[in-house]
């Protein structure tokens, strides 16, 4: 008689007392039953725990690891939550899948990618990859950047990569992302289907298509959905309220028929709609699961009392979402601090100084953030700390003054300061459309043989080493620099708005889709600069301010600085100490979320973020007034989510002089 082979399913010996290990909110999401289940983990909930303790019960409760797909939004998150894993269940995960989206789409299309007519041995193209063989099909496609100012690769790929996202033509896409290219649509449309069939032919994909591929794959092919189906028993997905719609279509489609799906999310931190994350993803889940259980888990581990108080508050106020409020275990602290300053350069000051007290009382550096909504909003803060010598790292980006678009800027003061510095008319001349180094070498050796440089650029000598193509823009150029050198006893700031009307604003529009954004970082240096009558005087500051940035903070260890983030990137973060600045209408929330109850509603998430990333002490910064380029003071009204805050929720402390 034939023998009949079969699996038995042999479950590890029960090694974790979960009731000792959880509290009772964690513990009810982690013992779950099969079928569909949302666990809203509030902020400093342990989100991570419940995570790590689900796979581990499902380990033992006989589940197989390669039947469980745990999908998370970085390759750090997957890899500390599989290693607690190991630690706590004595299994050999190996065979569990586990990683990003991006990385499960990848193995599963290295399998299936002839399906689709790729070949399995496609490369994946990282960001400055793409970059570079977009704007290789910007030039076989007959585009002269300069002359049309097309936008650069960089925009280009944002543009493309939010429209492949969020399921939106590119129409919609550029309106949204970069509203100024718009009379540029065809032509970026071409670009962008000339980009895909150009990957294609070179056997490339980028990471946009690692999703859209494996969406695709799941839905024109039924056999391999219903294999992968089969596979993953059990879906596991960290971080849900960050999906956009390809990756919940994925999870739709793989939990098609057992529907073991758990999410877990908060949706009171979904604040990247600007990546194409969607609200309605965490929003809806129930709606789309019938029978779908959700688990509340509101026990945070991370504020104080006081701290929780102000956070629950935010989210009285909030229009939509799932109801919680977080309950404190740590012991009570300070009730949050309220400053209004009479101005921008007052709250920098404010900061600064308290941070030296702080710093005094033995709190580590590394312990204290400012936060912002806006990079330009730590201008001021950036130049108060460095003049005092408190050594910061910058997380949403480059240092004020470091910042491209702002070094271009100043090269036009420098110019008219000093004729003869060669660096700063350099940087400017190849940035001239169709003028590129070679030419703007020989320019500058005939500007360098002067006798005064600013009165030989206009003349016939210079305009001869000029391509004829380069003739408009170089023509604009000279006139900008000849109203420079006329107005310049009017002061930095007005030069910088002379520049700001000049043909630089056309460059900056065609090189970035966060055109406005910048613009917004000039517009705030100009104010700044209208402190200072004399131009050498205030490029003498910016140059002592960068050697000292330079010299005395950036050798320093990254432990040993405070931070300066946008409240964006501060987000799965925590410290001890956070100043949260700018907190004005128009500013905080800023003017563009106006109009929109949607975006309204992100912003008051991303304040309740801002706040819920504080250990024991929070500050809440609104500056009374805002210097304008005229050099007036602007009253400014204090941030509606200030003024939806109770009394009992903080404390005012008032400034004065001693």
């Amino acid at each position: 008689m034939k023998k009949r082979y079969g699996i038995k399913r042999v479950a590890p010996a029960a090694t974790i007392d979960y009731e000792a290990e959880l509290n009772p909110q964690q513990l009810k999401a982690v013992l779950a039953p099969d079928g569909p289940a949302l666990v809203i983990a509030g902020a400093g909930s342990g989100k991570t725990r419940i995570v790590t303790y689900r796979v581990a019960h499902l380990l033992e409760r006989g589940v197989r690891p390669e039947e469980i797909l745990l999908l998370t939004f970085t390759k750090k998150a997957a890899e500390e939550m599989l290693r607690r894993v190991e630690e706590l269940v004595p299994v050999n995960i190996s065979r569990l899948w586990g990683g990003t989206f991006h990385h499960v789409g990848n193995r599963v299309l290295r399998e299936h990618a002839a399906l689709l007519g790729l070949q399995t041995d496609y490369t994946i193209l990282d960001r400055e990859d793409s970059r570079v063989l977009l704007e290789g099909v910007v030039r076989e496609a007959g585009i002269d950047t300069r002359a049309k100012r097309f936008p650069g690769g960089r925009a280009l790929l944002e543009i493309i990569g939010y429209s492949r996202n969020t399921g939106m033509d590119i129409g919609g896409a550029v309106e949204i992302k970069a509203g100024h290219f718009i009379r540029l649509l065809p032509q970026i449309e071409n670009v962008a289907k000339r980009y895909i069939r150009r990957k294609q032919e070179l056997n490339y994909l980028d990471f946009d298509d690692l999703l859209i591929y494996f969406d695709r794959l799941l839905s024109q092919h039924p056999e391999v959905a219903e294999e992968y189906r089969r596979r993953f028993r059990q879906i596991l997905v960290d971080e849900y309220q960050d999906t956009n719609i390809i990756q919940a279509k994925i999870v739709d489609q793989l939990g098609a028929e057992h529907k073991n799906i758990m999410v877990v999310g908060d949706d009171s931190q979904s604040i990247y709609s600007f990546r194409g994350a969607l609200f309605s993803n965490i929003r809806d889940f129930p709606k789309r699961y019938r029978g779908c259980r959700v688990y509340t888990v509101e026990t945070n581990y991370r504020s104080t009392p006081q701290i929780l108080h102000l956070a629950n508050r935010v989210l009285a106020s909030a229009g939509e979402g799932f109801q919680k409020t977080l309950h404190p275990v740590k012991k009570p602290g300070p009730r949050p601090a309220v400053i209004r300053p009479e101005n921008v350069y007052e709250q920098a000051d404010f900061v600064a100084q308290r941070i030296l007290e702080l710093l005094d009382e033995g709190v580590n550096p590394r312990e204290i953030a400012i936060l912002y909504r806006s990079h330009y909003h730590s201008m001021e803060v950036q130049m108060e700390l460095t003049r005092r010598d408190i050594p910061f790292t910058v997380r949403s980006g480059l240092r004020f003054f470091e910042q491209a678009h702002i070094k271009d800027v100043l090269a036009y003061l420098k110019i008219i300061d000093n004729p003869r510095d060669e660096i700063a008319w350099k940087r400017i001349m190849v940035k001239l459309p169709r003028i590129g180094t070679r030419t703007s070498e020989k320019i500058w050796d005939l500007l360098r043989a002067s006798s005064d440089p600013l009165r030989t650029l206009p003349t016939g000598e210079i305009a001869a080493v000029v391509p004829s193509g380069a003739r408009p823009g170089w023509d604009g150029f000279v006139e900008t620099i000849r109203e420079l050198r006329e107005n310049a006893a009017r002061g930095p700031s007005e030069l910088i708005a002379l520049v700001l009307k000049s043909d630089y604003d056309a460059y900056l529009q065609s090189k970035f889709t966060n055109y406005e954004r910048r613009l917004e970082d000039l517009q705030q240096m100009a104010n700044y600069a209208a402190r200072y009558g004399d131009l050498e005087k205030f490029l003498d500051e910016l140059a002592m301010i960068g050697g000292l940035s330079a010299h005395d903070v950036y050798r320093r260890k990254q432990d040993e600085m405070v931070v300066l983030s946008t409240i964006h990137q501060s987000k799965g973060l925590e410290w001890d100490v956070v100043f949260v600045i700018w907190l004005a209408e128009g500013k905080f929330p800023p003017a563009s979320s106006y109009g929109s109850d949607e975006n309204m509603e992100e912003e008051r998430r991303l304040f309740y973020v801002a706040g819920t990333r504080c250990r024991e002490e929070l500050y809440l910064l609104q500056p009374l007034t805002a210097r304008q380029r005229t050099g007036t003071e602007v009253i400014q009204r204090p941030s509606r989510f200030l003024d939806e805050l109770p009394e009992d929720c903080y404390e005012e402390w008032e400034l004065y002089d001693i």
